[in-house]
Formats: structure tokens, C-alpha cells, sequence
């Protein structure tokens, strides 16, 4: 199961997009109901989703090899668990038009992922495996002490209203 171009003119990202995660869940369903394991081929990069303050660059550089994830190794059933988890919050995201931090994500299940770089590394499986960046899935990276959203209040004397200015404001001084 690889991820496969669909490239169209036509057609939104998201659409493309919650097609490819349609049938990649419809392949990896139908190997299990047919008593086999999946194997899932995710192209190596030498560097991918480095930079935590841009769109990754998933697509820039040429693969190195694959890599082979099946159901045999238990590294490799925990990382597809996660993925899944993950692709299923994307999926939802996509489909609402929403955004979400990668952080936001590690604590909508923290006993699963246990720690926030093991849902970074599903991000980018994830955009690897879909061939689009984190900012295509609508996972954003938000830096420690801002906020961003519909949200109003008030520390000390100081009023931060998020609200009336759609900009993040930074609440550490």
C-alpha cells in the first residue's frame, strides 16, 4: 500500500486528499478481512518535516529507499496504531474545514501516544504516505505560551482578546 498521486485541477486538496486517506483505510481493511497482513511501503527521507515553523518538504527531496511497515513487529503495530489514530483526527479535520495543533493531538489520547514525538513521527509518515505537507492534513505547530482561537481574558491588568485581533498573541512576557 503506497500512497498514490491524485493530482487534479478540478478538485480541492482536501477532497484529494480524504480520498487518498478513503483508500488507503479501504486497502488496509480489505487485506485484514482477506486474512493477510497489510504492508505499508513509506518512501525514506533524508530529511523531512524539519523545519516546525513551515510547511514541510515532504515532496523536495528524492526518496532514499522505503521503508516496510507490517503487522509482524510490534514497533511496527504500535506506529500503524498511531497513525491511524492520527489519520482519523486528520480525516475529521479535512472534513470540518478545522485546524489543530500537533499538540492539540498528543493530548486527545497521551496514554497511546506517550510522548508528543511519537504524533510528530505519524505526521509525517501520514505526509509521506498522503504525498502533501503537514499544513495540507490542517495540523499546525503552535510554540509554547501562545494562543490562538475564539478566546478573551484577562491576566493581571492585561486584556487578551484574541477574538477582536485573529493574530496569535503571545501571553508570555
Amino acid at each position: 500500500m503506497e500512497g498514490k498521486s491524485m493530482k487534479s485541477e478540478s478538485q480541492p486538496l482536501n477532497a484529494i486528499l480524504l480520498t487518498k486517506i478513503k483508500e488507503f483505510t479501504r486497502d488496509l481493511l480489505l487485506n485484514l478481512s482477506n486474512g493477510h497482513s497489510p504492508i505499508i511501503l513509506l518512501d525514506r527521507f533524508r530529511n523531512h518535516c524539519i523545519l516546525p515553523d513551515s510547511n514541510c518538504f515532504c515532496s523536495s527531496n528524492l526518496p532514499c529507499g522505503k521503508q516496510v511497515l507490517t503487522l509482524c513487529k510490534e514497533t511496527h503495530v504500535h506506529r500503524l496504531d498511531v497513525m491511524l489514530r492520527v489519520l482519523l483526527i486528520v480525516q475529521k479535520l479535512l472534513q470540518e474545514n478545522k485546524h489543530c495543533s500537533k499538540r492539540d493531538i498528543y493530548y486527545m489520547h497521551p496514554s497511546v501516544f506517550l510522548d508528543q514525538s511519537v504524533v510528530d513521527r505519524a505526521i509525517n509518515d501520514i505526509c509521506v504516505l498522503m504525498q502533501c505537507s503537514r499544513h495540507n492534513l490542517n495540523v499546525v505547530s503552535a510554540g509554547n505560551g501562545l494562543v490562538m482561537g475564539w478566546i478573551r481574558f484577562v491576566e493581571g491588568k492585561k486584556v487578551f482578546d484574541c477574538i477582536s485581533s485573529p493574530n496569535t498573541v503571545r501571553t508570555k512576557n
